[in-house]
């Protein structure tokens, strides 16, 4: 896992490289390389920060120049033995062991042809020096990210937005469409991105630059082919060997030069990959969080830790607990700082604090259950979104008096919260919608009218858009299975512009790769040859994920209420936080250039005081947006005014 970074027929472009790659050192601590070649009248610069995690030798180092071609790597490729034989059977002669060098000699035998091929978490770019042509390549489910900008006939690239915002002098102007799609997911989804000129390269595509000016895309995988290949096969009677498929994976994800540790919750997903890991690799160790009592009862947060202990003990794994009773105010401008982009999920904060933890253990490398929930339904909302299809059949009178008695209760004392409530609440909010609109309603944060009441009025226009963006996406599909509708969704939309974008951005800000076994292609075609009828069953979500993992874990640890990976936000909001949330409201950047209206803000704040609406999620948005914006106009001397 390291931080790439590079420029092709760019002004100043060494230079420029240079502080690229100065930028991504915390990405590849263990060493630093560049590479140049003249392109026609300009030039290519590639540059590299290696975090070595297989072949520590220097046959490891990169940019990996070879016989011609010049290769720049992020990522971990799983099938890497396999297609090292391959490639060995074809005459090809390895100087090393890494994979780096597999990639390089793939893409020499097979071009763009072997992007499928490829098993594992990538972003490269390769040149070569014959043709003069430079690549950009991103894995299937965009796992690992790769952000570029185009400017005339040249193009700077690199793993990280702020390194192109800092190499190119702040004249990268903000996005506000990127920032009203923030608002509404609280992050920003990969068709966006948070300045104007760059862009994130997609999922499973590939661009390529030619010496006179021309630039090719292409696709060489689509989820929504996958979802339906699942489709047809599961119509065929074809059922997979789920937990084969999760085991297999597991296995692969452990090949490491170095020691590889767990995230361990003790729900389903963290439980099963650390029981699978440890009949590997016995004694292995995991990474678990708890909270200050205090807060813990006040988010009326489930006791997540018993369950992780129980796993540890059964399993003989060497479990490490790290209490999460941060200085926010300390933590937020800092977490906002690492992950580039506006993102509001505070589970970021947890990701960076357990992989500083292991990091300072000597530990490199990180197993996590990401991703099971988004392709095996396992979030609340999968369910809700069933169960609402039933409510819509109750009589409407019934639904309106329910709807009326559940807005009175409040959400929280003085002294404790109400999940129940907040649940039901979020439920009712979205039960009676058409299915598109609830489901975007049951895990965004504002519908359409609150959205427009909290921006500038001349942004109704963007908000329609990014509005239809989503309606595009989820029914981009033939699909007839209503689950796994939902779960292409988030495999296309949630995943990687959320969970995926701030584990690789929270966990290598702490110089730690995390590997997430779930998001595995071999397990995504699994997933969608599962029926959601197997998926949800009754109330019960993950319900064949749950069946395949009795096989090694204990119903107990099954079968438990799902876990959080969050934080204490209430308390957060109501103790830390309150001081710097009356200051955003009052003198905060995004109220001062009209952006946001203070008016709707303090309606939001009145309302969550007073314990009748939980938006603490909404506020510490708010904050990580300020900050996040603050960030980006000083850099850029910008005037914040959005009609500058």
């Amino acid at each position: 896992m390291c931080g790439i970074a590079g420029t092709y027929r760019w002004p100043d472009g060494k230079a420029v490289t240079d502080r690229l790659t100065e930028t991504l050192a915390h990405r590849g601590p263990d060493g630093a390389g560049r590479y140049g070649h003249r392109v026609g009248d300009g030039e290519v610069q590639l540059g590299h920060r290696r975090l070595a995690i297989i072949d520590l030798s220097e046959t490891g180092a990169q940019p990996m120049v070879k016989d011609g071609l010049a290769l720049t790597y992020n990522g971990e490729l799983y099938n890497a033995p396999e297609l090292r034989v391959e490639l060995e059977a074809a005459g090809v002669r390895f100087r090393g062991t890494s994979d780096t060098e597999v990639v390089l000699e793939a893409w020499r035998r097979w071009g763009t042809d072997c992007l499928p091929r490829l098993r594992g978490m990538f972003a490269f770019g390769i040149f070569d020096e014959r043709t003069g042509e430079l690549t950009l390549a991103r894995d299937q489910l965009g796992i690992k990210p790769l952000f570029l900008l185009r400017r005339g006939g040249g193009l700077a690239f690199a793993s990280e937005l702020k390194a192109l915002a800092a190499a190119t002098g702040g004249t990268l102007e903000v996005d506000h469409a990127a920032m009203v799609a923030s608002l509404l997911y609280y992050w920003v989804p990969d068709s966006r991105c948070a300045y104007r000129e760059a862009e994130k390269l997609q999922p499973g595509s590939w661009l390529r630059c030619r010496p006179d000016g021309r630039v090719d895309r292409g696709r060489y995988w689509h989820l929504k082919d996958v979802a339906a290949e699942g489709r047809a096969r599961a119509l065929a009677g074809e059922q997979p060997d789920l937990a084969a498929v999760v085991e297999e994976s597991t296995r692969r994800h452990l090949l490491s030069d170095v020691p590889v540790a767990t995230f361990l919750s003790g729900g389903l997903d963290s439980s099963w990959l650390t029981a699978l890991a440890a009949r590997d690799r016995p004694g292995i160790s995991a990474y678990t969080i708890g909270f200050r009592a205090e807060d813990a009862k006040f988010e009326a947060m489930p006791d997540d830790l018993r369950y992780a202990r129980q796993v540890a003990e059964q399993f003989g794994v060497d479990l490490h607990e790290i209490e999460i009773a941060p200085n926010v105010l300390d933590l937020l401008p800092q977490m906002t700082h690492h992950l580039d982009e506006p993102i509001g999920d505070p589970a970021a904060i947890n990701t960076f604090l357990i992989c500083s933890a292991a990091r300072e253990a000597g530990v490199k490398v990180m197993l996590s259950g990401m991703g099971a929930d988004e392709l095996f339904a396992g979030y609340r909302k999968h369910l809700a979104n069933v169960l609402a299809l039933r409510y819509q059949r109750v009589p409407r009178p019934l639904r309106r008096g329910l709807s009326r008695t559940v807005d009175r209760l409040p959400v929280a004392t003085s002294r404790r919260g109400y999940r129940s409530v907040r649940f039901a609440k979020r439920f009712l909010s979205f039960a009676d919608l058409p299915e598109e609109t609830a489901f975007r309603r049951s895990y965004t944060m504002y519908d359409q009218d609150e959205l427009l009441a909290l921006v500038d009025p001349d942004l109704a226009g963007t908000v329609d858009d990014v509005l239809t963006e989503h309606a595009d996406v989820y029914q981009d599909n033939e699909l007839d299975d209503f689950v796994n509708r939902m779960c292409l969704a988030d495999a296309r939309m949630f995943l990687p512009g959320l969970n995926l974008a701030y584990t690789d951005r929270s966990s290598m800000a702490a110089s730690t790769e995390v590997r997430v076994p779930y998001v595995d292609v071999e397990v995504v075609k699994a997933a969608f040859a599962v029926p959601g009828d197997r998926k949800i069953v009754g109330r019960q979500g993950k319900a064949a994920l749950k069946e395949a993992a009795t096989s090694i874990l204990p119903r107990e640890i099954v079968y438990r209420p799902k876990g959080l990976f969050s934080a204490p936000l209430r308390a957060w909001m109501s103790r830390d936080l309150a001081p710097l949330v009356r200051e955003v409201i009052n003198d905060g950047e995004l109220v001062r250039s009209g952006f946001l209206r203070r008016d709707a803000l303090a309606r939001m704040v009145a309302e969550d005081a007073s314990g009748q609406r939980d938006f603490s999620k909404h506020l510490w948005h708010v904050l990580t947006l300020e900050y996040w914006y603050r960030g980006a106009i000083s850099q850029s001397g910008q005037n914040s005014s959005l009609t500058a």
